[in-house]
């Protein structure tokens, strides 16, 4: 069964006396613990497709199943009910609450589900570990760095174990070397048999994922696997950089 399924999708806008379509009859699956990058330029409609895979907007028309589930027709309130249980979402600029820890952040999802608090900490505690933060768990995003920051935000996506790690631009904030290693902790994530899509405009960041999908004018016009990829660093004139191969 595959955890996202697509079919026909389509999804217009009213704009005046124009509709627009900003998706245009889009198929694909997405498998269990896959890591795939969807790629497109701005008005492409990628991020149109992923509020819809988000179960944060719904379609015009078509299909969409995850993790078997129909979800064309759900309402907002069983929209926000299942994608809490069933999306983690890793965003560009962190959102982190500014008055609370790292640890008091990566919390908050599991207070909404009801989860005690000695429950909800140990739980947290883990997620925390999981991201290399467990000594800075009682520090305050404004004590981070922003890639702290993301790793804070990735462990708030995995408390509540979610099929699937919604990452949108996670490393459009951080310079080059840091967006680097958080593309490390996600694909670290999918070793562990997390399924990830990750959301970019950026070719270099996509070729972490294992497959490409690029959409273009409402439409997935390529879907390829991804070479082994590899990491080079280095300094030139006082500068560090990467280089993917």
């Amino acid at each position: 069964m595959s955890m996202i399924k697509i079919t026909n999708l389509v999804k217009s806008y009213v704009m005046g006396d124009n509709i627009v379509q900003a998706l245009n009859n889009i198929t694909l699956n997405i498998e269990k613990k896959e890591f795939v990058a969807i790629v497109g330029p701005s008005g492409s409609g990628k991020s149109t497709l992923m509020n819809i895979i988000g179960c944060l907007d719904t379609a015009t028309s078509g299909s969409y199943q995850l993790n078997g589930q129909e979800i064309s027709d759900y309402n907002d309130n069983e929209l926000s009910e299942y994608r809490n249980k069933t999306i983690g979402f890793i965003f560009q600029k962190f959102n982190l609450l500014t008055k609370l820890s790292a640890l008091e952040n990566v919390e908050l999802p599991l207070i909404y589900q009801g989860i005690s608090s000695k429950e909800r900490k140990e739980i947290a505690i883990e997620a925390i570990k999981s991201v290399g933060l467990y000594d800075r768990m009682n520090h305050k995003p404004v004590e981070l760095s922003g890639g702290q920051q993301q790793r804070v935000a990735i462990a708030r996506a995995l408390v509540c174990k979610p099929s699937v790690i919604l990452a949108d631009e996670p490393t459009g904030a951080l310079d080059s070397k840091t967006g680097m290693e958080v593309l490390g902790v996600l694909q670290e994530l999918h070793k562990k048999g997390n399924t990830i899509v990750l959301i970019t405009h950026d070719m270099n960041v996509a070729k972490k994922a294992k497959r490409i999908l690029r959409i273009m004018d409402g439409k997935i016009v390529s879907d390829e696997e991804v070479e082994e990829s590899e990491v080079y660093a280095g300094v030139q004139n006082g500068h560090e950089f990467n280089i993917i191969k």
